[in-house]
């Protein structure tokens, strides 16, 4: 859902980079998981709010300035049962994570490793046989099987 930037003031908020255009979607969780390198934790959400392009907040139990910096750098999640379904076409990015990627002709470029955000479209990471960046666009991206785990690309083997 996010990205934990640094803290903010000194009673222990924390300022977060959601990963979402809709940033006051993070606001509907009471219950966030905080972690990095696959340790995560259950943290309760006292207080948060949106304030520009970031969320503040105050997570119970995080009641100073060097607590909020020991998660700088943390991933902020919420438990995949909680989020509501996404509209058609439209897919979570943990979703995605670990599919193949083939293209039209059926050859493998690898799997889905992670997610770019560029500001004009998103962008898969494709470790295969080498890294490839493929954009996330409606021209490129041509079908997205989540019960088979692949994504079908038109994109060149080349690029």
């Amino acid at each position: 859902m996010g990205r934990i930037l640094a803290p903010f003031g000194v009673k222990g908020w924390i300022k977060i980079r959601p990963y979402t255009a809709a940033t006051q979607n993070l606001l509907a969780y009471p219950i966030w998981w905080v972690g990095r390198d696959g340790e995560w934790q259950e943290r309760v959400v006292g207080a948060a709010r949106v304030q520009g392009r970031t969320v503040v907040a105050r997570l119970e139990g995080c009641d100073s300035r060097e607590m909020a910096a020991a998660l700088r750098g943390g991933s902020v999640a919420v438990p995949r049962a909680q989020l509501p379904p996404p509209p058609p076409d439209v897919y979570y990015w943990a979703d995605l994570i670990g599919m193949k990627v083939v293209n039209g002709a059926g050859q493998d470029y690898g799997l889905v490793t992670s997610i770019l955000q560029t500001g004009a479209n998103d962008v898969l990471v494709v470790d295969g046989e080498r890294e490839r960046l493929i954009p996330f666009i409606q021209d490129v991206v041509r079908d997205v099987d989540l019960e088979r785990g692949v994504v079908r690309v038109d994109w060149d083997a080349e690029y």
